[in-house]
């Protein structure tokens, strides 16, 4: 794993940028045409449920959260998964392989609850 530098050409900065311009540019969107945006997102997800948070600063802060995280999370065909942190439904934070029993295989099944 490398450590991105802190200047402009980081990644951590790249994503910071990228994601604070696509945040404000949804927020004017949804101010300008609210129903538009209303029927946009509907065809994606639940409005009740998550167009409210769309473009907030909880959902920036969410997504620069999740998106910087990534940066960690490099595999490479042929070698081992990285041991990527997961959160349980009680919200406790386990590492992947933390669910490896002796030498059996360990599947992964990523679905959702909605």
């Amino acid at each position: 794993s490398h450590e991105p530098g802190p200047g402009l050409g980081s990644p951590k900065t790249l994503i910071l940028l990228y994601v604070s311009l696509c945040v404000a540019v949804g927020k004017i969107l949804i101010i300008l045409f609210p129903e538009m945006m209303k029927r946009y997102i509907l065809k994606r997800f639940s409005y009740e449920n998550w167009g409210p948070t769309f473009f907030s600063l909880k959902y920036l802060l969410f997504v620069l959260k999740v998106k910087w995280k990534r940066l960690e999370d490099e595999a490479f065909l042929g070698h081992n998964a990285p041991n990527t942190p997961v959160a349980d439904f009680r919200g406790e934070v386990h590492h992947i392989l933390d669910f490896m029993q002796d030498n059996r295989p360990l599947v992964l099944n990523f679905g959702s609850c909605t």
